[in-house]
């Protein structure tokens, strides 16, 4: 059975992560989306957020869970029995930094590979942080998120803009 992790901070979760998790769960038996949290940054979210919001839009796909972890990748992965990371790519400069990963990654764990899936041009410009800094200033994060989620994303973080 071919099974992948696709991990992150999810802070907030977007319709580009939305669109990697369909594209994954359409090639792999098993997809587990995995909140990764970093113990030295104070997200917008919390980690409980971030995987109930990520539950609700993974609903409809029968071979996607979702989990978190707070501790190195390599050591999930082990944990876990799982060898093969998904990231997703938006440009050149976001392939350096995941390269970079997967070789800190692979020299703690031999047995991990990463997978790169391109993201679709369309959401090219979606990131978390962007949906941050759009919402901080009042605008319209539609088209960043996922539908289901826009209206509680966005109360969240003019909350925190508060």
């Amino acid at each position: 059975m071919a099974s992948c992790v696709f991990p992150g901070s999810f802070d907030p979760v977007t319709r580009g992560h939305l669109d990697l998790i369909s594209r994954a769960a359409a090639i792999f038996d098993h997809v587990t989306v995995t909140v990764m949290i970093n113990i030295s940054k104070k997200g917008a979210f919390s980690a409980e957020e971030r995987v109930s919001m990520l539950k609700r839009i993974c609903a409809s796909f029968p071979n996607v869970e979702v989990d978190s972890w707070s501790g190195l990748l390599a050591d999930y992965m082990q944990q876990n029995g799982e060898r093969t990371v998904l990231r997703g790519l938006r440009s050149s400069a976001e392939f350096d930094h995941e390269y970079v990963s997967f070789c800190a990654n692979r020299m703690l764990n031999q047995g991990i590979d990463t997978v790169f899936i391109p993201c679709d041009p369309a959401l090219n410009g979606v990131s978390s942080s962007a949906v941050r800094e759009i919402a901080a200033f009042g605008g319209d994060i539609r088209s960043f998120v996922p539908e289901e989620l826009t209206e509680e994303i966005r109360k969240q973080l003019s909350k925190k803009q508060s």
